[in-house]
């Protein structure tokens, strides 16, 4: 657990830090950083998915998961979450950036959902490897600096999220280590590129109505039931 808590405490470290150095920027720059952050995001997607190799797998992994989201209301339950926390930490950010539940959401999905989120918790919890994860805690220590300037204390706040969910990964790793093959992991993080790129579309504000990523989180794991799915069915035919 020492590489979780060291990527939560980054995440908070860096958005903090961000927040009150955000204040003493013009509005002009961080509505420039958003952009920045945007295509950033959009890029990270692209290249998590393209290490996909059955492109199946995502179409109907994305479908059946954002299925079971909205069945579940996933969004609306982590926005209340977003905004019980806003009560009680404040709202909006110093710089202009936008709402604390929006700056909470998009962060949490962003740190929790990538290669290095799921492949560096996967190892942390089978071999006690942390050493993808002490990259990534480095990594977003970076990003939470030019998020939280844009963003506010929100990004701080998801350090929360990730602790959670990196933290339930490792955990479970072990337990499901028999299916955890090297080909799911990988569908996983293609999966989840797929949602940095809707979650980039909303920071870029492409989409009148954002997308509810939210929703579309339990397809992340629909790979560990899809391919032995898959390679079942394949052997009947």
């Amino acid at each position: 657990m020492l590489g979780v808590l060291a990527n939560s405490l980054a995440v908070l470290a860096g958005g903090l830090i961000g927040m009150l150095c955000g204040g003493k920027i013009k509005s002009k720059y961080t509505d420039s950083l958003m952009v920045a952050l945007g295509l950033a995001t959009m890029g990270m997607g692209v290249a998590s998915t393209v290490g996909t190799t059955d492109v199946l797998c995502i179409i109907v992994c994305c479908s059946v998961g954002t299925v079971i989201g909205e069945l579940l209301h996933i969004d609306g339950g982590v926005n209340a979450l977003g905004r019980l926390a806003e009560k009680r930490l404040g709202g909006r950010s110093p710089a202009g950036g936008g709402s604390f539940t929006n700056a909470f959401v998009s962060c949490s999905i962003m740190y929790c959902i990538g290669s290095m989120a799921v492949m560096g918790s996967v190892e942390a919890g089978l071999n006690g490897d942390n050493s993808i994860l002490f990259a990534k805690a480095v990594l977003d220590l970076i990003a939470s600096l030019a998020y939280g300037a844009a963003m506010g204390i929100g990004v701080a706040a998801s350090a929360v999220c990730v602790f959670v969910v990196e933290g339930a990964l490792t955990l479970l790793a072990s337990a499901l280590s028999p299916l955890l093959t090297g080909a799911i992991v990988a569908e996983m993080s293609a999966v989840g590129g797929v949602l940095l790129i809707g979650l980039a579309i909303n920071l870029l504000g492409l989409r009148q109505q954002p997308i509810k990523i939210a929703n579309m989180l339990p397809a992340v794991f629909l790979p560990i039931a899809y391919l032995p799915l898959s390679e079942w069915l394949g052997s009947l035919v």
